[in-house]
């Protein structure tokens, strides 16, 4: 057949039509083949796969048979005004207990739930089921149809998104920069969701929007949501606010028609009808009251009280109990932090000196009975720690670009903290501190430490809030005097302490960094440039090294455990450098007293104790 030029244009113009329609089918079928490859999942890991399997019956350190009722009554030291602890002005001063690991998730819950006897794995919650690719550039979650707030309404998709987005836009670092990295919000089904991100590099993020307290849409107020509030919010879990007293107790009180009590992941947990958290101004209060059977259960972090604070009638006649649970996690960094956005502290020099001046033995000997253990560094008693480990080679690769960062004893894994003789003023450590001082451009005249430049004293103030920080402030204090610096103690209340420090108002003070086996995004709040001065942010010492935030980057975006070890060992070289705390002391072990009106399961989870697998026992099972 014999086709007119014109004919043949438009056969043409067609058939390239047609393949191009071909073309962007054939393309988009290897995309959807592959989202529909990965498959759904009860529970994901950050590196490696669950422990537990499909058909687990409840998490290994619950008490599947421990009774219900009863009531639990703890404490702690300090206040409370707020009820949202997701935004700036709420963040060291809202009521405990509404989602945390201790004391329990008692009002907001999150899509999955995570075991706390592994180092980071979620298991499936208000999600039923969760699905992602191991480019970790999107994860789909499908709800579970029976969740719902605890006034009765289904949780929906909606709440979900609404969730994430007013966090992302109302709440407060690192809330706000894990759900701001969401790129689309894809809804799937009725009761699904696809979140998508720009890219797979942060691995942790996954997991860390999993975790987002999830807030009923139709029950938020958004206008109002970064403001402080004392409104009981509603969200899906166990418990409901019975009592609200600002600053002196707050009661959860069980919900009987509790969506979740017969998961598997809730199995043996919120055994107890009513759990009320007083407050106390002062450590000494909240001791009293533990002896007085007002609080049934309280941690100890003190040695000599550990050992010496029993002699009390209850405790002779059997009432009340001393556990020692055994933690598999890193210890807690306690430290007198610096500020390093002060003048007297820009320089790392004049924070090692000051290291350099805390007798640790001669502290730990007259005020501890010789029961503490220096910590050294930021992830000590486990593999993450640096500490007595030469850097590796690929601990060298990450560090190579930040020349002179790390020190060499710090590389070399020979640093420890400066050692003393234990006498309290040993001659040779007040000698070094010197040295170190008169580099940084200071000298002694008539007995006081002077800046040559500005001919002002070296000064400082370190705030306390216990009796014990202020006798180891004294202690240092006594050794400062000796090399002419002007340290003064100042002893605040709880409310003042937490203020002072939101608000970077301090010159030092005494804080605690917890750490996990999976340390990943929190370390940006903690330590990242952008968070130095960006104010209620936990980035307490300021500290803006970009080292830091590219081994933060690296950690996130490890894809093994091995580049994950190296990269966190890599950075607690970093921090150490840095000289930000004088490093104190820790316990191995975690010390809780209680009265025999409470009991816990014999296995304690690699976390620690959690108050919320406890259960009355008068109550029989």
């Amino acid at each position: 057949m014999y086709l007119l030029p014109k004919e043949t244009f438009i056969l043409r113009k067609r058939l390239v039509s047609t393949l191009t329609v071909l073309a962007s089918i054939t393309a988009s079928i290897p995309a959807v083949i592959a989202d529909d490859s990965v498959p759904w999942k009860h529970g994901i890991a950050m590196h490696g796969e669950p422990q537990l399997p499909a058909d687990f019956a409840h998490l290994p350190y619950a008490n599947p048979e421990a009774p219900k009722g009863g009531r639990l009554s703890l404490g702690v030291q300090g206040t409370y005004d707020s009820l949202n602890q997701f935004i700036l002005k709420g963040a060291w001063t809202s009521a405990r207990g509404m989602k945390e690991r201790v004391m329990g998730s008692n009002i907001f819950e999150s899509l999955l739930l995570r075991s706390n006897d592994e180092a980071f794995t979620l298991y499936a919650h208000l999600a039923e089921a969760v699905r992602m690719p191991d480019e970790r550039n999107w994860i789909e979650f499908r709800l579970n149809p029976a969740a719902k707030f605890s006034d009765g309404t289904p949780v929906t998709v909606e709440d979900i998104i609404f969730s994430l987005e007013t966090i992302r836009d109302k709440g407060r670092p690192p809330y706000a920069r894990w759900y701001g990295k969401i790129t689309e919000f894809e809804r799937t089904g009725d009761r699904s969701l696809k979140l998508h991100f720009k890219d797979g590099s942060d691995r942790e993020l996954p997991l860390l929007i999993s975790l987002a307290p999830i807030l009923s849409k139709a029950a938020t107020n958004v206008e109002t949501f970064d403001q402080s509030t004392l409104t009981p919010p509603l969200g899906t879990g166990p418990y409901t606010f019975s009592e609200i007293d600002p600053g002196r107790r707050v009661i959860y009180k069980r919900n009987p028609d509790y969506w979740g009590k017969d998961l598997p992941v809730k199995v043996g947990f919120d055994n107890f009808d009513e759990i009320s958290i007083d407050y106390f101004r002062d450590q000494n209060a909240l001791q009293e009251a533990f002896k007085k059977g007002d609080v049934e259960a309280l941690q100890f972090g003190n040695p000599a009280r550990w050992e010496t604070g029993f002699d009390f009638p209850a405790f002779n006649e059997g009432k009340v109990i001393k556990d020692e649970f055994v933690k598999g996690t890193p210890a807690p960094m306690l430290g007198i932090a610096f500020n390093t956005r002060k003048d007297q502290f820009e320089d790392k020099r004049v924070r090692k000196a000051l290291g350099m001046l805390l007798d640790f033995d001669f502290v730990n000997r007259t005020l501890f009975r010789g029961l503490y253990t220096r910590t050294a560094g930021y992830w000590d008693n486990s593999e993450l720690s640096s500490i007595g480990k030469p850097a590796s080679e690929k601990e060298k690769a990450l560090l190579a670009p930040f020349e002179g960062v790390v020190d060499a004893d710090v590389m070399d894994g020979t640093w420890r903290p400066s050692a003393a003789d234990g006498s309290g003023r040993d001659r040779k450590a007040l000698r070094g501190a010197l040295d170190l001082l008169k580099q940084a451009g200071y000298e002694l005249r008539d007995r006081q430490l002077i800046n040559t430049e500005t001919g002002e004293q070296l000064s400082f103030e370190l705030l306390v809030r216990t009796q014990d920080e202020e006798r180891v402030a004294l202690a240092l204090q006594r050794t400062t005097e000796l090399v002419g610096i002007n340290m003064s103690v100042r002893n605040v209340d709880a409310s003042q302490f937490e203020e002072r420090r939101f608000k970077f108002d301090f010159d030092a003070l005494f804080n605690s960094w917890y750490a996990s086996l999976s340390p990943g995004g929190e370390q940006y709040a903690r330590w990242s440039m952008s968070a130095a001065d960006k104010e209620g942010s936990r980035n307490i010492v300021g500290a803006k090294e970009p080292a830091i935030d590219a081994l933060i980057d690296a950690m996130v975006g490890a894809r093994s455990r091995e580049d994950f070890v190296a990269a966190v060992r890599a950075f607690d070289r970093v921090l150490i450098s840095g000289a930000y705390a004088i490093p104190l002391y820790h316990v191995s072990n975690e010390w809780v007293g209680r009265w025999n009106t409470v009991s816990h399961p014999e296995k304690s989870p690699v976390y620690g104790h959690q108050f919320d697998a406890w259960w009355d026992s008068s109550l029989k099972n």
